[in-house]
């Protein structure tokens, strides 16, 4: 489990505030928007904070899969959150709710026969200047459609999706026609999930429909057996809504 978070009157070193800033905005608004929170993959994500987060917020198995095993265990050993050595290594050895994977995340996804109600895909940037970088192919539709096919009816698909800065939200705009496209057509849709302190924005597909998801998400919050330290029901009522020029492309 994650440590405890510092209180408001001793804010931690910088660092820890901004792992845990976008790591709650990583894994929390998914974790409320899924009907059932059991089962959770994670792609992605080296250091373990969003693996720790998920079971806080009551997941009883994470299936965390990384291609990098040498990142994984350096973060590990270095970083002040996240895996510890001991437990990484449990992690490795599948000992308790965290299984952890070395392979490649794509491919662990395309063989999988499981489902998972949250699936959580985090990532080194998408690079639109560089078509044949690596990195892009687990941001292509079809890839975020065969994780969205890996969800459970009421499941989750929750991806990194860049600034939403004006001059630099091109990744954004492309990742949210995307997920459009992905869901709109199954009854579900994407929902927009702002991060203002980090200046970044992530992306949630949801299998079935849903009027007002941050109404949902916040009206969900009391009852889970933690709570984050960054989101309360009026930050989820209003970092859910996407904005304006997002909201026009796909109306």
């Amino acid at each position: 489990m994650l440590p405890a978070p510092p209180s408001p009157a001793e804010p931690g070193p910088p660092l820890l505030k901004r792992r845990l800033t976008y790591h709650e905005a990583l894994v929390w608004p998914g974790a409320l928007l899924a009907r059932e929170l059991d089962r959770v993959l994670i792609v992605g994500s080296s250091e373990g904070v969003a693996s720790e987060m998920a079971v806080a917020a009551g997941a009883s198995r994470v299936d965390h899969v990384d291609i990098d095993a040498e990142a994984v265990r350096i973060c590990a050993e270095h970083l002040p959150y996240g895996y510890t050595p001991e437990t990484l290594a449990a992690a490795e050895r599948g000992e308790g709710p965290v299984h952890l994977t070395y392979g490649a995340g794509r491919q662990f996804v395309l063989d999988a026969r499981e489902h998972w109600d949250l699936v959580i895909v985090d990532l080194p940037d998408e690079r639109p200047d560089e078509p044949d970088a690596q990195i892009n192919r687990l941001y292509e539709e079809d890839f975020v459609r065969a994780c969205a096919q890996r969800l459970t009816p009421g499941g989750v698909l929750v991806f990194q999706a860049g600034s939403p800065a004006v001059w630099r939200d091109a990744t954004l705009r492309s990742a949210w026609q995307r997920f459009a496209a992905v869901f709109g057509p199954t009854g579900g849709h994407g929902v927009y999930i702002g991060c203002e302190e980090h200046e970044w924005a992530f992306l949630a597909g949801v299998r079935e429909p849903m009027a007002d998801p941050g109404a949902v998400a916040a009206g969900r919050l009391a009852s889970m057996p933690s709570q984050p330290q960054c989101w309360d029901a009026t930050a989820l009522r209003h970092r859910l809504v996407a904005p304006l020029s997002l909201r026009r492309l796909t109306d």
